[in-house]
């Protein structure tokens, strides 16, 4: 029981079955956490038929309401911590991170990366099937997120992630207060002033093919004004709740320039 896969849901009847046999097609040893928001169109009924055919492999919880990417990580980050997984991963419903890349990811926290970023804007990533002006909006978001941060990260955005258990047990969960795509910012924001390592692995994210996007004038918003405040008050803000002896250092590998081969 090393490596659990969250996956966050509301509304992906069409795909929620084919993501879980992706995952478990691998053969790797991963678990799954759905953490579905009160879908209507019946996306925890699925997941409750396949329970018996991955039993004790596929795990759900159920919330009552729509209430934000940000709480149901947060909610899935401790109920793996209370289980004891070591490895915890992010990753959508809807295919746009190939589940094959997994394994890259769990190999840079493996080889000493206390988090693990697929990402799109490094050498290798790309983005497919996206619109001129979606690519625009978040290749700019990346910049801006950079300049206003100072945060190494050139994806910082990115959803598809992988965090070392210590990473998480030391972050003040309690103070990640974004509930958006803005979250995913906060959350590298946390791990880099705590001064863990940040791996980038290029990924080719592929947009959705059925489901509608949860983006929304509302998110670009929180994302905007959010890393202001993110930088106005990361002098202040208490991120940590303990810091273990970990032997991590405060700086970030570049994809490829953390030499996996061999370790």
């Amino acid at each position: 029981m090393e490596k659990l896969v969250i996956i966050p849901t509301y509304n992906e009847r069409e795909n929620i079955e084919k993501i879980i046999d992706a995952v478990f097609d691998l053969q790797q040893h991963y678990h799954i956490l759905i953490i579905d928001d009160g879908s209507p169109d019946g996306t925890a009924a699925i997941v409750k038929s396949l329970s018996g055919q991955y039993n004790g492999q596929l795990f759900l919880e159920e919330r009552k309401g729509k209430l934000g990417l940000g709480t149901a990580y947060i909610h899935g980050f401790r109920w793996a911590i209370a289980r004891g997984y070591q490895y915890i991963f992010e990753m959508d419903a809807d295919f746009s991170h190939n589940p094959s890349d997994l394994e890259a990811l769990y190999a840079a926290c493996k080889a000493g990366a206390g988090v693990a970023v697929g990402s799109r804007y490094v050498r290798g990533g790309a983005v497919e099937n996206w619109p001129a002006n979606r690519i625009a909006l978040s290749r700019g978001a990346s910049l801006y997120t950079r300049i206003i941060t100072w945060m190494p990260v050139k994806d910082p955005t990115a959803g598809f992630v992988c965090y070392r258990r210590h990473v998480l047990e030391s972050m003040n969960l309690d103070a990640i207060s974004f509930v958006g795509y803005a979250f995913q910012i906060e959350m590298k924001f946390a791990a880099w002033k705590l001064g863990f390592a940040i791996a980038e692995v290029p990924i080719t994210f592929i947009d959705r093919k059925f489901g509608a996007s949860k983006m929304n004038k509302g998110i670009v918003k929180e994302g905007i004004l959010g890393v202001l405040r993110l930088r106005w008050v990361s002098i202040f803000k208490n991120y940590r709740i303990k810091l273990k002896n970990s032997g991590y250092t405060n700086n970030t590998f570049e994809q490829q320039e953390i030499l996996l081969e061999g370790k």
